[in-house]
């Protein structure tokens, strides 16, 4: 409710939480960052953004293949989910 805080930083936070952190039990710090560094490249590269036009922010060279047969990629244990096609 305060003006002089991010939203943007706001919602990134709130959805690490939700769909990455309260669904896991860590163990220090080193999980912790190995499980960030996992939810970020998820992020970044698998993920759509609906305000983005339902767009991959930084597609790499694989998600945007038009051929192939649909394959599943996972991570942090079947958590985050990736489908994409494979290369031909």
């Amino acid at each position: 409710m305060s003006p002089n805080l991010n939203a943007y930083a706001e919602r990134f936070v709130r959805t690490i939480k939700e769909e990455c952190l309260s669904q896991l039990i860590l163990f220090g710090e080193k999980s912790l960052r190995r499980t960030l560094r996992a939810f970020l490249k998820h992020y970044h590269e698998e993920r759509n953004h609906q305000g983005k036009g339902n767009r991959l922010l930084f597609p790499t060279e694989q998600s945007a293949q038009l051929n192939g047969s649909i394959r599943c990629r996972e991570s942090l244990g079947g958590l985050l989910t990736f489908y994409h096609r494979q290369v031909a």
